[in-house]
């Protein structure tokens, strides 16, 4: 699966490539323009929630939050970590995927994977640009960070 955030309408020929191959893409919000899911949407499936960014007739159907399972694993989307009211691993969930902080980071916390991609957007001061890429078995995440060469 693949990880983006934070592309505030700029669609990358990097993270496009760093996505291709994958069996599902998430998009953890501040999306900036649907073009940038359409671009996705070429590549594989898309689950998006809406950011803060996320402003416009476009945007108003993007929902705050999304669950999905795979490969076993319950995995929770939301764009601001710090907008989580509930504890995940109580909730049985394996992995939280965020975005918000352009950031990336890959935390455990208990039994939850905490996962920011980062932005693959414009840059923001000296943030690297990158995506990530998650493997799901057997209800196990395991993920790696995606730097984007720009």
């Amino acid at each position: 699966m693949g990880v983006i955030s934070d592309t505030h309408g700029l669609v990358r020929p990097q993270a496009l490539a760093a996505l291709r191959g994958v069996d599902a893409i998430v998009h953890a919000g501040d999306v900036g323009a649907p073009e940038v899911l359409s671009a996705l949407a070429s590549l594989a499936p898309v689950t998006v929630v809406r950011g803060n960014n996320d402003r416009g007739p476009w945007a108003r159907t993007l929902p705050p939050d999304a669950t999905l399972e795979i490969g076993g694993a319950r995995l929770y989307v939301l764009h601001d970590r710090h907008a989580l009211r509930f504890d995940p691993e109580q909730a049985g969930f394996a992995a939280v995927i965020t975005g918000h902080s352009h950031r990336p980071s890959l935390e455990r916390h208990g039994a939850v994977l905490f996962v920011n991609p980062g932005s693959a957007g414009p840059r923001r001061f000296t943030l690297p640009v990158s995506t990530a890429r998650l493997r799901i078995a057997n209800g196990a995440v395991r993920a790696k960070l995606v730097p984007l060469e720009v």
